[in-house]
């Protein structure tokens, strides 16, 4: 009997989203979301200079992730993981990233909003030492009119990096 030889699979790395894959990132977004991010959205996002990764195995995009950085703070403004590729590590991998790239760049706190009804997210950011600071009522559309945002927020402190 043949022994059966496994090949690893590729540890999953992140890189700048290129203008050329936004078709991909759509997909992904579309296939996360209830109501995603458009591609003009994304387009003007690169435009602005914003932070734009993506994470990918090599064969496929798992996530990706945009931030802005500006006078010393940074906006998570998505976060998103392909349905298929969740509960696997790779938001806390995208996010933790993420992290570091506004560190590098001296912003000193970061923040985000994120829905209510979306306990995993929360789960993720509130084991990344987020903390919640404030609500914006009817941030987000919702089936239903329209539905609050929790505010939170990450000091980046010099002397923590985040690891890998």
């Amino acid at each position: 009997m043949a022994a059966v030889v496994r090949h690893p699979q590729p540890r999953p790395q992140m890189r700048a989203m290129q203008r050329s894959e936004l078709q991909a990132v759509m997909q992904v977004e579309t296939s996360a979301y209830e109501f995603p991010w458009t591609l003009g959205i994304f387009r003007d996002c690169i435009n602005s200079g914003y932070e734009c990764w993506v994470l990918d195995d090599g064969r496929q995009l798992l996530g990706h992730g945009v931030m802005s950085i500006a006078a010393g703070e940074a906006h998570l403004l998505n976060l998103c993981v392909a349905p298929a590729a969740q509960h696997q590590g790779h938001g806390r991998h995208l996010l933790r990233r993420l992290i570091d790239i506004a560190r590098w760049q001296g912003a000193e706190r970061v923040f985000l909003e994120v829905r209510p009804s979306n306990p995993a997210a929360l789960a993720l950011y509130d084991q990344a030492g987020f903390n919640e600071i404030g609500v914006r009522r009817g941030y987000y559309p919702a089936r239903q009119g329209r539905e609050d945002a929790i505010v939170m927020a990450l000091e980046l402190l010099p002397d923590e990096p985040h690891g890998a």
